[in-house]
């Protein structure tokens, strides 16, 4: 479903993406781990097609982003969903109207009152019912971030890309928005690119696991495997011993 070849990326004199390649099936949730700062923001920006780079390319579905014409690209976007780390939600808007974005911008065979009835469904499957009304203002960070992710679901995308969904939330709510992240992976049957250094978030939401690392994709391997590897920069980076622990403990998946 997503292919990236050979992508460089640079800004003035600093070299981002080096070389950068991954491929991610249909239907998997591949994570991306690495340090602050390595580029892994930099490439679901690619992967939009929001920026082009410098060398080599981006396919999603068969079709090469990073080699279509501006609006091309915008075209091949409506397929591809994206929760942003800011949430990135109108301020303006009230929560129905965010949610509801997609659709009255895009789908114009829908009446008003069937716009109106897939958001209140998307707000409840993120466990916000009846919050239509209620500005971003009124919302905590992680209500922001769920009313985000309502707002992806609302319009099925095939591809969704996640920018650090647990940053800046408490353990209990990073919780709840894993739990969200799973069960909308679950109903839209999308392929996925999730970049965090949250371990945690890793390990509840990822298939495969990714290591970035000098602006390439240094490592990538099934879970189970990439938390066995004995590789001293993933040990080095993957420290948190009771983390692993706890991961082992679970039943093996099938």
């Amino acid at each position: 479903m997503i292919v990236v070849k050979d992508l460089w990326k640079s800004y003035g004199s600093v070299n981002v993406l080096k070389g950068l390649d991954l491929n991610v099936a249909s239907g998997e949730t591949v994570v991306i781990l690495g340090r602050s700062g390595v580029g892994k923001s930099v490439l679901l920006r690619q992967i939009l097609g929001i920026e082009l780079p410098d060398k080599g390319y981006v396919e999603v579905h068969g079709q090469k982003i990073s080699s279509m014409s501006e609006s091309k690209r915008y075209e091949a976007a409506k397929g591809m969903g994206m929760l942003f780390q800011s949430a990135a939600l109108f301020d303006s808007m009230n929560v129905g109207d965010n949610v509801a974005f997609y659709l009255t911008q895009h789908e114009n065979n829908l009446s008003k009152s069937e716009i109106s009835d897939r958001v209140a469904q998307a707000l409840k499957m993120v466990e916000l019912p009846d919050t239509q009304e209620k500005l971003p203002s009124d919302l905590s960070g992680g209500m922001r971030k769920r009313v985000a992710l309502a707002r992806l679901i609302i319009y099925r995308p095939k591809v969704v890309l996640y920018d650090e969904p647990t940053t800046g939330l408490d353990p209990i709510t990073a919780e709840q928005i894993n739990n969200l992240i799973v069960q909308a992976q679950s109903e839209l049957k999308a392929t996925s690119i999730v970049v965090t250094h949250d371990m945690r978030c890793a390990m509840d939401v990822g298939n495969k696991l990714a290591f970035h690392r000098d602006g390439k994709i240094y490592h990538i391997a099934e879970k189970h495997e990439f938390l066995q590897s004995d590789d001293p920069v993933l040990q080095r980076f993957f420290s948190n011993a009771i983390l692993k622990e706890e991961y082992f403990k679970k039943p093996a998946e099938p």
